[in-house]
């Protein structure tokens, strides 16, 4: 039965009177405001890397990393058409860099991951500092910091990008700015922030007031020696497998203070207990191949598929081969603000 049709006159038109007021009574819309259990547009979905890797290339013959500024294709939630959003609060899209080009220095007040999903030897510089990419390693952009990509090898470099576009949107503190020419002075050696940040040291009077890692770079090889010697103990969380979060060598946070990054390994026929939690989740198969249950929808994935899972939709992994998933979230945010949530089981 409609609302309205339970209303008496008398109320209908007092609500027609106020709303010249931009006035609204709480009592219609409460129960849609403040849900019993999250409710979310958002979906779950797969991109298949084929699929996503004929598109990017074919969008490399149509327009330049100079003239689009950053060659992405966007990856969008069928729940979010037209808004540039993969889950509510973050952005994802796939960028290529093809041979002898560059994606021109800029700065923005956004948080940016690259996961290198194919290439090796393009680069990235952020403030002055440039890393070398590499197949699997996770690469992040701090919030205001100079950044420009290029590839001087002789193959396309394909990366997932993560933004917490929809956050900034969202507060209204969106700025932006070009650097005067391409590239960025590289005027820090190369390494410099792994030496000093990334060796389990800090240097001796270093302090930092910045919530963003400043160790902008960690490789793929580092990650996936640290998961092959833990799995030697044996020890796998019913629900995660062996899963690690990337953090902050100052305190041990999350590297990101908007975007959550994680790494975990399933080891051949592990299937995962039924998992919820309130941060919905991008996943990309580094590794391996199995399938993932969200709700009703069952999701079939091999190396380098992208798929999503939506807040507080019950999740269950199965793991064909031995599987390495990289995953981000906003679960820092939602931690901070203590409206994170799991459930197990």
């Amino acid at each position: 039965m409609n609302k309205n049709s339970e209303e008496s006159p008398e109320r209908l038109a007092y609500y027609e009177r106020i709303r010249a007021d931009n006035l609204a009574p709480l009592w219609q819309v409460f129960s849609t405001l403040i849900t019993k259990e999250p409710k979310s547009d958002c979906q779950a979905h797969l991109w298949r890397y084929s699929m996503l890797r004929e598109r990017i290339l074919e969008a490399g013959n149509l327009i330049s990393a100079k003239e689009a500024e950053r060659r992405v294709l966007i990856l969008e939630n069928p729940g979010f058409a037209g808004e540039a959003r993969i889950t509510t609060s973050l952005f994802s899209g796939l960028q290529l860099v093809l041979p002898g080009e560059v994606a021109p220095a800029h700065r923005h007040s956004q948080s940016a991951l690259r996961f290198i999903m194919e290439g090796s030897g393009g680069q990235t510089a952020v403030d002055g500092e440039r890393t070398i990419m590499e197949e699997g390693d996770f690469v992040i952009t701090p919030p205001w910091s100079w950044h420009d990509h290029g590839n001087e090898s002789d193959a396309p470099m394909i990366w997932l990008d993560g933004l917490d576009i929809p956050l900034v949107r969202f507060f209204d503190t969106s700025f932006a700015e070009g650097y005067p020419e391409d590239e960025q002075p590289i005027d820090t050696p190369d390494g410099d922030s792994s030496a000093r940040y990334g060796a389990n040291m800090l240097p001796v009077d270093y302090k930092s007031s910045s919530p963003v890692s400043p160790l902008f770079a960690y490789p793929y090889a580092r990650a996936r020696e640290a998961l092959e010697a833990m799995k030697q103990r044996d020890e796998w969380d019913p629900c995660h497998g062996l899963k690690m979060r990337y953090t902050n060598p100052n305190d041990g946070g999350h590297a990101m203070p908007t975007i959550g990054s994680f790494i975990q390994l399933l080891p051949k026929g592990f299937s995962t207990e039924r998992y919820r939690t309130t941060d919905a989740t991008v996943f990309v198969c580094v590794e391996g191949k199995g399938k993932t249950r969200i709700g009703r929808t069952h999701l079939d994935w091999g190396p380098k598929d992208i798929f999503v899972v939506p807040s507080w939709q019950p999740v269950v992994h199965e793991a064909a081969e031995e599987t390495i998933l990289f995953s981000f979230s906003d679960r820092p945010v939602q931690e901070k603000l203590a409206l994170w949530r799991e459930k197990r089981g």
